[in-house]
């Protein structure tokens, strides 16, 4: 099996994600949503235009969402675990105070869930190494982790993502073009093993991609967005943190400010994030602004980033006030978690004829 998605590929999950979000308007109850991070510690804007308001938005709708927090994955491309629990819980603020409602979304760690785990043991048997090594995501995070040599936990990456999406029965997962491949991984396991061990029962659904829509936020020195190169607007940070990170960010010599992300990367990415907050297009605010350069481009860019955060800001310091209500946030997602993965588990051993 080839792994590389190809234009063709894309372009027919695209066409699949815009029929999916018809069916999202009409019908949320047949979804079932599974996504979620790594926690490595507090989110930023990339973060949250990217992904978050996404899964809020899909939950909002009725859509039943459940979003792990991967901390087994943390060690896949990692040999320093770092304050693991300090992270999720950072991770758990952020999502509680951009609008995640534990009452509609199930919130639970890896670690926690002992019989999702258990399954990657019948899903390696549905696949081969070359499979696996073909990956293009797992080539990808090896070489954003500096590693020469591919270690197991990061070989078998995808299938800990099948076992994931599969042991809630999820249907719909929201991804990016370079997500496409897990996507068809678990796919692939999914219809395997409804053929090998369910005599031909579609016991476990063939999930979709949910493409993201939203653009990419890009970090402020028009590179990649990443908390170690210091480029980012963290979403804890103070409204004045905020306006100096924002006043520090790339831009170009053309006082002319005009929406052009080909060639005006830096500036189009400020453009980008003040029309995310306003809910306007990048081009009417670049209109707006005209000839009065990129000073004035960068304090609208601040005043709306700080405005549409303002009230996550104001939650997440009341959460963070409250560290009690966190952990049983997380108790709570992670006993639904247990009782699903349980009942999964029961009945995969039920269709491998292990039941003793």
């Amino acid at each position: 099996m080839n792994h590389e998605i190809s234009q063709d590929s894309y372009a027919q999950a695209l066409k699949r994600s815009q029929k999916i979000e018809q069916a999202l308007s009409e019908n949320p109850g047949q979804f079932r949503v599974l996504t979620g991070d790594r926690p490595t510690g507090s989110l930023h804007i990339g973060h949250y235009f990217g992904t978050l308001k996404n899964r809020v938005r899909l939950q909002n709708l009725g859509v039943d969402t459940w979003v792990i927090v991967a901390d087994y994955q943390v060690i896949t491309d990692r040999e320093v675990l770092g304050d693991v629990r300090g992270n999720v819980l950072q991770l758990l603020t952020d999502y509680l105070a951009a609008g995640l409602d534990p009452e509609k979304t199930t919130i639970f760690t890896h670690s926690a869930v002992p019989a999702l785990n258990q399954l990657m043991l019948p899903f390696l048997s549905l696949v081969s190494a070359p499979e696996l090594e073909r990956n293009p995501t797992v080539k990808a995070e090896m070489q954003a982790a500096g590693k020469t040599a591919l270690g197991g936990l990061l070989l078998t990456y995808p299938v800990h993502q099948a076992a994931d999406i599969l042991f809630c029965h999820g249907n719909l997962v929201p991804v990016g073009k370079d997500q496409l491949p897990h996507i068809e991984q678990t796919r692939l396991i999914a219809r395997r093993f409804n053929e090998r061990y369910a005599g031909g029962e579609k016991y476990f659904p063939e999930p979709d991609a949910l493409l993201a829509r939203t653009p990419v936020i890009l970090g402020l020195d028009g590179d990649k967005m990443s908390k170690s190169r210091n480029n980012t607007v963290m979403l804890r940070m103070t409204e004045a943190e905020t306006a100096k990170q924002i006043k520090r960010a790339k831009t170009d010599s053309d006082r002319n400010i005009t929406y052009d992300p080909e060639n005006r990367p830096e500036v189009a990415n400020l453009l980008t994030i003040a029309a995310e907050c306003l809910d306007r297009t990048p081009e009417s605010i670049a209109e707006e602004i005209g000839d009065k350069g990129a000073g004035t481009l960068k304090l609208l860019c601040a005043d709306a980033l700080n405005a549409h955060l303002a009230p996550i800001r104001a939650r997440r310091a009341e959460l963070e006030s409250n560290p009690d209500y966190l952990l049983q946030v997380l108790r709570a997602g992670n006993e639904r978690a247990n009782e699903e993965a349980n009942r999964t588990l029961a009945a995969v051993r039920e269709h491998m004829g292990m039941v003793y």
